[in-house]
């Protein structure tokens, strides 16, 4: 059976997120913003630029996505480079310091709730859960 179509002038329209006009408005760095929720986890972007702290999350994994730029994630044991269109997820409890030389876009994916920097409050830490 073939379902049938929804008129145009009844059909709803659903709004996509454009990462590139989000970060756009974004012009502090290391202030990560939510641009989406599914279930219990927040997409959220960030501007990144130098150094940031040594930090882990107890109870989570925390997935880096980087959309424009070079992001370096130094952990203890190494580092690992990431260019635009790369991901690296960082195991829950593995302690990791991001570093940016120049300015890189990022897309972060973690649950809701999370501290940027983790257990630890220090001058990098920001508020959560704050949307753009």
């Amino acid at each position: 059976m073939t379902p049938t179509p929804i008129a145009p002038s009844t059909a709803r329209t659903y709004p996509s997120v454009n990462i590139a006009h989000k970060l756009s408005l974004l012009h502090e760095h290391w202030s990560q913003r939510v641009v989406a929720e599914m279930n219990d986890y927040q997409f959220k972007i960030a501007k990144l630029q130098g150094d940031f702290v040594w930090h882990s999350h107890a109870d989570t994994d925390e997935c880096f996505f980087v959309v424009a730029g070079e992001l370096r994630i130094d952990l203890r044991d190494g580092a690992v480079t990431l260019r635009a269109g790369e991901m690296f997820v960082v195991p829950k409890g593995v302690e990791h310091k991001p570093f940016a030389q120049n300015e890189a876009h990022v897309l972060l994916v973690e649950p809701r709730g999370v501290i940027n920097t983790g257990g630890e409050e220090s001058e990098r830490t920001r508020a959560n859960d704050v949307w753009i």
